[in-house]
């Protein structure tokens, strides 16, 4: 949802925002992950806005045993946890470590962790 934060309306998120340092990670990796020079330069650009505005939560002590549950829940489901799949479960550890939702454009990256952390579509 970072990447697409300008593009919300501002009824359709909370009043203060908070974006995990699993999220910064992606976005820092972001320019990195193209060849073309445009796009670079605007994921550079979206990463020093992001940095500018966020304290990002960090993945703690308490975030580390959210993460044992949320992984144990999706092996429970028959899920694996690989590869941006294992940033997304990091991300909604975060979140259920903090007691925060995840606001995302992308509900069902999150459909199966219900009870574990409240996921709300934007």
């Amino acid at each position: 949802m970072v990447i697409d934060l300008e593009q919300l309306e501002s009824g359709q998120l909370p009043l203060e925002l908070a974006v995990s340092a699993i999220t910064m990670a992606e976005l820092a990796a972001g320019p990195h992950a193209t060849y073309d020079a445009d796009e670079r330069a605007r994921r550079q650009d979206r990463l020093q806005r992001a940095e500018a505005a966020f304290d990002p939560l960090p993945f703690d002590g308490e975030a580390a045993r959210a993460y044992g549950r949320i992984y144990a829940s999706e092996l429970a489901k028959g899920r694996k946890a690989r590869g941006t799949r294992a940033l997304d479960l990091l991300i909604a550890a975060t979140a259920c470590a903090a007691k925060l939702p995840i606001y995302t454009r992308n509900p069902e990256d999150f459909q199966r962790l219900e009870g574990l952390v409240d996921i709300v579509a934007v």
